[in-house]
């Protein structure tokens, strides 16, 4: 939990407001934290158009409840994925 708040403080911020990211915070948030999972999207509007699903109340920023949806849904794919592999093997 520490780490996750830590890595959302250390990207908001730097437009101005500490509690929220802004559309480029967003962008840079995940392609440098998440790089693993967006590296191989496709087109210059995907990553935009997927923060732009995760804003919730349409302010045009990810707050950290928006940012936790991600990282949260993420991680169920993640361990649903590798529980499948374990399975499997």
């Amino acid at each position: 939990m520490e780490s996750l708040t830590a890595v959302f403080q250390n990207h908001a911020g730097k437009d101005g407001n500490t509690c929220d990211l802004s559309k480029t915070e967003s962008l840079r948030f995940l392609s440098t934290e998440l790089a693993a999972f967006t590296k191989n999207l496709k087109g210059p509007g995907v990553l935009d158009r997927r923060t732009r699903k995760l804003d919730i109340n349409c302010d045009g920023q990810l707050d950290f409840q928006e940012c936790l949806n991600l990282t949260g849904g993420m991680a169920v794919a993640c361990h649903g994925s590798f529980t499948c592999s374990q399975k499997c093997n």
